[in-house]
């Protein structure tokens, strides 16, 4: 996994039963361990073996994207450099004005010119570049059907659910639980929509991060004894005009940002951790 901020991110994946089968005290305690490096998460023989999978494929993921990132955003913009991008403009849902290419992504504009230099109103991230550049020279731009599905039936998306749902999906519920006014905030800030309730949600908002690559969220309020719930749906052409790995790279993006949001708005416990 990746390295936890403290011993209570560590806590939270463990199933706090004390029962003192790893040789610690507490499962707090095991916790503390683990993050001083005296333990390994595995140690604990009450943890799934679906979380430590997970976790462990999670350390891959982040470890080959922190040390490829920055080689792949400039190859990406070498490409770019390359293409027609007054052709893209159409495919893409853009519009081209002086040699720059401009989509909006949340409702703010996100542009790139013909040397690969990128441009926005917001905040370059690495999670909207690489998805925006990937976006531009691969996506075969087909329409929105209005047609949703989980990330778990897109192309590549069953094997990599496991990891969807604990890195955006799960870290996005926590966000909206403690969080009341999250889903206004999308609709006014980043020009989200909110739709008639899909699936039998109490909540749905439409966001679009690219302009053909429409995100619904969908949260369940706790009812009768149940918790809460919160998944993410794209529409079934998603993975012709963006690849698995982008669109896992927006989920995660999204939830972080919207962690920062709530923090920003005076709900410190609203997490994505």
């Amino acid at each position: 996994m990746p390295k936890p901020k403290n011993a209570m991110e560590i806590f939270q994946l463990l199933d706090q039963s004390n029962c003192r089968q790893c040789g610690e005290k507490t499962c707090l305690a095991f916790a503390g361990a683990v993050f001083t490096g005296r333990r390994k998460l595995e140690d604990c023989p009450q943890l799934s073996p679906e979380i430590t999978q997970c976790c462990a494929e999670e350390s891959q993921v982040e470890n080959v994207a922190e040390q490829n990132r920055d080689a792949y955003l400039a190859q990406l913009k070498n490409e770019v450099a390359g293409i027609d991008l007054a052709k893209v403009a159409d495919r893409s849902g853009g519009r081209f004005v002086d040699g720059t290419l401009t989509l909006k992504v949340l409702g703010k504009n996100f542009g790139v010119d013909e040397n690969g230099k990128l441009f926005a109103d917001i905040h370059i991230n690495p999670w909207v570049a690489v998805p925006f550049l990937s976006y531009i020279l691969y996506g075969k731009g087909r329409p929105v059907s209005g047609n949703w599905v989980s990330f778990r039936d897109l192309k590549d998306g069953m094997e990599r659910y496991p990891l969807f749902q604990k890195r955006c999906e799960a870290p996005m519920k926590r966000v909206a639980d403690a969080y009341p006014r999250l889903f206004d905030d999308l609709v006014h800030i980043f020009s989200g929509l909110k739709v008639a309730e899909e699936f039998e949600s109490d909540i749905s908002v439409v966001l679009h991060p690219l302009p053909k690559v429409p995100i619904m969220i969908c949260y369940w309020l706790p009812e009768d004894g149940l918790a809460s719930s919160l998944n993410l749906y794209f529409d079934q052409t998603v993975d012709e005009n963006l690849d698995i790995g982008s669109i896992f790279s927006i989920g995660a993006g999204l939830s972080q940002m919207f962690a920062n949001l709530a923090r920003r708005h005076g709900f410190p416990e609203a997490t994505a951790s």
